[in-house]
């Protein structure tokens, strides 16, 4: 049995009526690394959580990538 990730909704609602999407502009930055990263072949990363049951769930590789590059990016 193969560890689940965390889920990872950019659309979720929070305790408070807004979403994600409603706190940036159109014209963001992630988005566009976020269009970016859900085409890359991040499967050789996937493939590695294949089988680990240690641990609590992780997040997934394709956000963690995401967050990563904004980090690089943003000033």
């Amino acid at each position: 049995m193969s560890k689940p990730f965390r889920p990872s909704v950019p659309e979720q609602m929070f305790l408070m009526p807004a979403s994600m999407r409603d706190w940036l502009p159109a014209d963001h930055l992630a988005y566009s690394i976020s269009d970016v990263v859900e085409q890359l072949n991040l499967s050789a990363i996937v493939q590695r959580y294949k089988g680990e049951e240690r641990g609590y769930p992780p997040y997934h590789p394709v956000m963690m990538v995401k967050v990563l590059l904004y980090a690089y990016r943003a000033r």
